[in-house]
C-alpha cells in the first residue's frame, strides 16, 4: 500500500475515532435518564414496606452498579454474555455459533449480547425477523457508541426481565427474597441470573418450575469450573412463590404521604438520579404491633360506637416516627380509612394542661405540691367546670394535673406571664392559630386545634428537657437535622428550648403519678401520660412518654360527629396502654436514655396539707421537686390559693369553747388545739364531700389576724358581664361572696346604698331598680371588701 493510501486510512481512522469520541463525550441522556423507576418504601430496617409501579405498570427499582454484588454481575455475565466487556455491542463468533447450532437443530442457543438485549427493550424492537435482528445490532453499536461497558451493565440489570412484570435485580430481589440487591447472597444471585433468558418458563412459583431448576444447575456447573475450589456442593435454595398480591402494603398513611413528597419534587434531567429507595425511620414490628393493637381493641368496643382510631409513635431521643396508625382500616371507605387522622386537626381536651404547669414552674407560680384552689371561679365571662360537674376544694398541683382539673389550670393559666400558653403553642410551631384574643383561657381545656403529629412533638419537648427538635419520618431527614444541629453547635447557637430541663422534668414526674383506670395505681414501669376529651364528646385523646418513646393516640370520627363514648380516659387510654403494654412485651421499648437529673433541681421537705415550707403547727410533711431560684417559698399567689392554713388556739378543755384573751393559756382546763383554717367556699365545698373542717364556735381573731386573712371575694355576679333587665321576669340577680374562717356577715351596698346582709356563700336576692352601671361592694365584718362593677341594660 502507498504512503498516500497510508495516510488516507490514518486520517480516515482518526476521524472515526474522533466521531467515536464527540458521539462518547457530547452532552446526551443518560441510560437511567431513559427508564421509568419504581420507589422500593423500607423501614429503618431494611424491610419492604411497599414497591409502586413504575408509569408503564412494571416493578422496576434502579440500584447503582456499585451497589450490586459482583457475584450478581459475575453470573450473569457467565450465562448471559462472558465476551461483554471486549465486544462493540455485538458479538459476531456468538452470532454464528447462534445460527449453526439452529441450522443443525439442536437446543437453541441466544446469540444477543447484554447491549443487543438491553437494546431490544429500551427501543421496543421486534427482533424475531432478520430485519429486526439488524435494527437490534445497530442500535447495539449506537449504545456503546454513547456509552460506557458500566453505564450499559447496569441499565441491563435494572431493566432485564424477571417474570410477569418484574423488571431488574432490584424488584426480583426485594419480591423473591424480601430484601435488598445489595445483600443479595451467591445461591440468590446464581437464581436470579438465569431468569431473564426466559422468563415466562422460569418465573418462580410454588413447586419450582422444571426450567429454572435445569438452568440454575447449568450455570452452578460453568460457575465451579470458572471459580475452582470456592464452593463444593450446590446451595440453592428454591425460590419462594411470590407475585405481585403479595408484595406488602405496610402502613399505608406514612407511605402514601412520603411518596406524595416525593413526587412533589420532581428530578430534572441532568440532575443526581433520584433515590429508588425511600428510607424511612418508620420501625415495621412497631407498625404492626399498633395496627393489630388498635385493630383488637375497636372489635371489642364497637358496641359503643368506636369505629376508628389513629396513633402516633415517636422515638423521643431521636426524633424518628417509628410507626404511623392514620386509620383504623385504610381500606374501609366507611370510616373514610384512607384519611390520615394523625395530620388532622382536632381539639385536643385536657391534654395541653402539662404545658400550663410546666410554664408555671419555670415562672416560679408554683412547685409540684403548691396548694391550688378548686372552687366555682369566674375568670370574667369564663366560668370553667370540671368534666365531672365536681369541685374538690384545695388539690396539691400535681393531683390537679393528674386528676384533670380545669378550674386549677385554668387559674395557673390566668397567672402566666410571657410566655403565656399560646406563645408557648405559637413557638412550638402549631400551624393554623388564631388571635389569641378569639382563644381566651379557653386554649386551655382545648379550645383550639391541633394535629397529633404537632401533639407528639410537644411531648417530646418533655422528654427532651425542653428543647425543641424537628420529626424526622426518612433517614434522610434525620440525617440533614443532625447535619444541622451540628452545624449550629458548632457556631454556638443553642437548641430552640421553650422550658428549662427541671421544669420538663418535674412535669413528666408527675404525669407518671397519673393511676391506670385498670390498675388504680401509677404504670410500672412509669410511663407519664394524660388524656383529654374535646367539647361535645367529638375526640378522645392520650398523649404520654414511656422509655424513649412518645405516643400519640385518638379515637373518634372524621366527620367530627360527636360520642358520648368519646371520653379520654374511657375510650383513648385504655387503646394507650393496650399498645405501650404490646411493645414492652416484645421488648421494642428499650427503656429510658439515661442521663443525669437538671442541674437546678432539688427535693425539699414541705408540709403535706398545705404545701408551704413545713412549721411546728404541720401534722405531716412529705418532699417535692423543687427549682432553686423559682420554686416559690411562700405563700401561693392569691388568686391560685384555697386560703388554707392551720392555727394554734387555746380552748377549754371541757366544752371545746374558744378561751380568747391575753390569759387564754392561764385559765382552767385550758388547752391548745391545732385547727385548719379555710375560707366560707372551702367550707362549703368540704361539707358538700361530706369531710367537714372543725370550726370553732368563738372568734377569738385579733387586729393581726383580720389583717392577714382575705378580703371577701364578690363570687357573682361575674366580672365582664351585662345583665339583661326585664320587668317581665321575676327572677332577681343572686349576690353572692365568699370570705375567710370566722366571718359571719356579708354587707352588700350598691353606689353606697345597703342592699341587705348574707352569710358567705349564701346568696342575697336583688333587683335592680333601673338600667345603667352600679358599683357594688361587699363588706365582711372585719371591715373588709370587695368591689365590682356592673352593667344592667335592657333586653
Amino acid at each position: 500500500m502507498s504512503r498516500t493510501r497510508w495516510r488516507r486510512a490514518a486520517a480516515a481512522a482518526g476521524l472515526a475515532a474522533l466521531g467515536l469520541l464527540a458521539l462518547r463525550v457530547l452532552p446526551h441522556a443518560s441510560l437511567r435518564e431513559q427508564v421509568d423507576t419504581s420507589t422500593a418504601v423500607v423501614d429503618r430496617h431494611g424491610a419492604l414496606l411497599r414497591l409502586t409501579l413504575a408509569a408503564d405498570q412494571q416493578y422496576r427499582l434502579w440500584v447503582p452498579l456499585q451497589d450490586i454484588p459482583p457475584a450478581m454481575v459475575q453470573a450473569t455475565l457467565l450465562y448471559e454474555d462472558r465476551a461483554f466487556w471486549w465486544h462493540p455491542g455485538i458479538n459476531p463468533a456468538a452470532l454464528v455459533r447462534s445460527a449453526w447450532q439452529m441450522a443443525q437443530g439442536g437446543r437453541r442457543q441466544g446469540g444477543s449480547t447484554l447491549t443487543m438485549q438491553l437494546a431490544r427493550r429500551l427501543y421496543g424492537l421486534d427482533s424475531r425477523h432478520p430485519a429486526g435482528k439488524l435494527q437490534q445490532m445497530a442500535a447495539a453499536l449506537w449504545l456503546e457508541a454513547r456509552h460506557g461497558k458500566r453505564e450499559i451493565l447496569e441499565a441491563y440489570l435494572n431493566t432485564a426481565p424477571y417474570g410477569g412484570n418484574i423488571e431488574g435485580v432490584g424488584a426480583a430481589s426485594l419480591v423473591y427474597f424480601q430484601h435488598g440487591a445489595a445483600t443479595l447472597a451467591l445461591p440468590e444471585a446464581l437464581a436470579l441470573a438465569v431468569i431473564p433468558q426466559n422468563p415466562a418458563q422460569r418465573t418462580p412459583r410454588a413447586g419450582g418450575p422444571p426450567e429454572l431448576e435445569a438452568a440454575r444447575h447449568r450455570l452452578w456447573a460453568a460457575w465451579r469450573d470458572a471459580h475452582p475450589g470456592a464452593l463444593t456442593e450446590a446451595t440453592l435454595p428454591p425460590l419462594p412463590a411470590r407475585g405481585r398480591a403479595q408484595l406488602p402494603f405496610a402502613a399505608p398513611h406514612a407511605t402514601d404521604m412520603l411518596l406524595r413528597q416525593a413526587a412533589a419534587t420532581p428530578w430534572q434531567a441532568g440532575a443526581a438520579a433520584p433515590r429508588a429507595t425511600l428510607h424511612t425511620t418508620l420501625d415495621l414490628r412497631m407498625q404492626r404491633t399498633l395496627e393489630r393493637v388498635t385493630a383488637d381493641y375497636l372489635a371489642t368496643r364497637a358496641g359503643l360506637g368506636l369505629r376508628n382510631a389513629s396513633a402516633l409513635l415517636l422515638d423521643a431521643a431521636t426524633m424518628e416516627v417509628r410507626a404511623v396508625v392514620g386509620s383504623a382500616n385504610y381500606h374501609d371507605a366507611a370510616i373514610e380509612g384512607q384519611v390520615n387522622g394523625t395530620l388532622g386537626k382536632r381539639s385536643p381536651g385536657s391534654t395541653l394542661k402539662p404545658f400550663i404547669y410546666a410554664l408555671a414552674l419555670d415562672q416560679g407560680l408554683l412547685h409540684p405540691r403548691t396548694l391550688l384552689k378548686d372552687a366555682p371561679t369566674a375568670f370574667g365571662p369564663f366560668t370553667p367546670e370540671n368534666f365531672d360537674g365536681q369541685f374538690m376544694g384545695p388539690v396539691a398541683a400535681q393531683d390537679a394535673l393528674t386528676r384533670s382539673r380545669n378550674v386549677p389550670a385554668v387559674a395557673v393559666a390566668a397567672r402566666l406571664s410571657q410566655p403565656g400558653l399560646y406563645q408557648f403553642l405559637q413557638r412550638a410551631g402549631v400551624s393554623r392559630l388564631r388571635s389569641e384574643a378569639h382563644y381566651g383561657l379557653a386554649l386551655v381545656l382545648g379550645g383550639g386545634e391541633v394535629t397529633p403529629e404537632e401533639l407528639a412533638r410537644l411531648y417530646a419537648v418533655l422528654a427532651n428537657g425542653g428543647t425543641l427538635r424537628p420529626l424526622a419520618y426518612t433517614r434522610a431527614d434525620a440525617e440533614a437535622h443532625a447535619a444541622e444541629a451540628h452545624a449550629a453547635k458548632a457556631a454556638g447557637q443553642a437548641p430552640a428550648r421553650l422550658l428549662s430541663p427541671e421544669a420538663a422534668f418535674i412535669t413528666l414526674d408527675m404525669l407518671r403519678q397519673t393511676p391506670r383506670p385498670d390498675t388504680g395505681a401509677p404504670a410500672q414501669p412509669p410511663i407519664a401520660w394524660k388524656t383529654g376529651t374535646s367539647w361535645g364528646f367529638r375526640d378522645a385523646w392520650t398523649a404520654g412518654v414511656f422509655g424513649r418513646h412518645v405516643l400519640v393516640v385518638w379515637v373518634g370520627s372524621f366527620d367530627g360527629e360527636g360520642n358520648p363514648a368519646y371520653i379520654g380516659l374511657e375510650a383513648a387510654a385504655p387503646l394507650f396502654l393496650r399498645m405501650v403494654d404490646a411493645l414492652r412485651a416484645q421488648g421494642l421499648d428499650p427503656g429510658e436514655v439515661a442521663g443525669a437529673l437538671p442541674a437546678d433541681l432539688r427535693r425539699v421537705e414541705v408540709c403535706a396539707t398545705t404545701g408551704g415550707p413545713p412549721d411546728a403547727l404541720c401534722p405531716a410533711r412529705t418532699t417535692t421537686w423543687f427549682i432553686a431560684g423559682k420554686s416559690p417559698l411562700g405563700p401561693t399567689p392569691t388568686s391560685l390559693s384555697p386560703g388554707g392554713g392551720h392555727r394554734a388556739v387555746w380552748v377549754d378543755g371541757r366544752t371545746g369553747q374558744p378561751l380568747c384573751g391575753p390569759d387564754a393559756a392561764r385559765q382552767p382546763h385550758a388547752r391548745q388545739v391545732v385547727v385548719e383554717s379555710w375560707g366560707s367556699d372551702m367550707q362549703r365545698l368540704f361539707r358538700q364531700a361530706g369531710l367537714p373542717r372543725r370550726q370553732l364556735a368563738g372568734d377569738c381573731a385579733g387586729p393581726g389576724d383580720a389583717a392577714a386573712a382575705e378580703a371577701p371575694t364578690i363570687v357573682s355576679p361575674l366580672r365582664g358581664v351585662r345583665y339583661l333587665l326585664d320587668p317581665r321576669r321575676s327572677e332577681p340577680l343572686a349576690l353572692r361572696a365568699e370570705a375567710s374562717q370566722g366571718v359571719k356577715t356579708l354587707h352588700w351596698f350598691a353606689d353606697d346604698g345597703l342592699l341587705g346582709r348574707s352569710a358567705p356563700g349564701e346568696p342575697l336576692a336583688w333587683r335592680p331598680p333601673r338600667p345603667g352601671r352600679y358599683q357594688l361592694r361587699v363588706v365582711d365584718d372585719q371591715g373588709r371588701a370587695d368591689v365590682r362593677e356592673l352593667l344592667v341594660d335592657v333586653p
